[in-house]
């Protein structure tokens, strides 16, 4: 073998060809200072996507929830310890992503009118129930929804 084939192949490439072999490399050429032979262009796009992803998480998280509380709502018959083990579940891995990343703090309630959108779908198919039975504007808001205590209740009583 000759020396050429020994050679890593250069980072763009490996960014291509083996994304998590191209993260030790990264990790590896900080770690050493060795800033001139990072592969800045990626890296800067790599670390806007986290950035993103915390957003998405939210927004997902929140969805599923919304859609739980939903179903919550409309069948009171159905309701199991597997809902809300969901509900507890979503509330608590939205607050997790909040608290490593407190600037996001807001970006729950400026997401709640789509969630809650696609939580309304959500609550369509897995009930079968028309989408239209799902109440257009939320019933509750983003507080109550994320509040560890809060159980919405069905249409027409006052509590759950």
């Amino acid at each position: 073998m000759t020396k050429a084939a020994l050679k890593p192949p250069p980072a763009a490439d490996l960014y291509d060809t083996d994304f998590y072999a191209w993260t030790q490399a990264q990790a590896e050429l900080l770690r050493q200072g060795r800033f001139d032979a990072l592969d800045l262009g990626h890296l800067i796009e790599e670390v806007a996507s986290v950035g993103a992803s915390e957003k998405r998480e939210i927004k997902n998280r929140l969805a599923v929830l919304i859609g739980h509380l939903l179903k919550w709502m409309v069948q009171p018959g159905a309701r199991s310890s597997s809902w809300t083990g969901t509900i507890t579940e979503q509330r608590l891995q939205v607050h997790d992503v909040l608290e490593m990343s407190p600037s996001l703090r807001r970006y729950p309630a400026e997401v709640f009118a789509r969630a809650y959108h696609s939580g309304r779908v959500l609550a369509a198919k897995d009930t079968g129930f028309d989408f239209a039975l799902f109440p257009e504007q939320p019933p509750f808001t983003v507080e109550q929804a994320l509040n560890l205590d809060f159980l919405p209740a069905e249409p027409g009583r006052l509590t759950p």
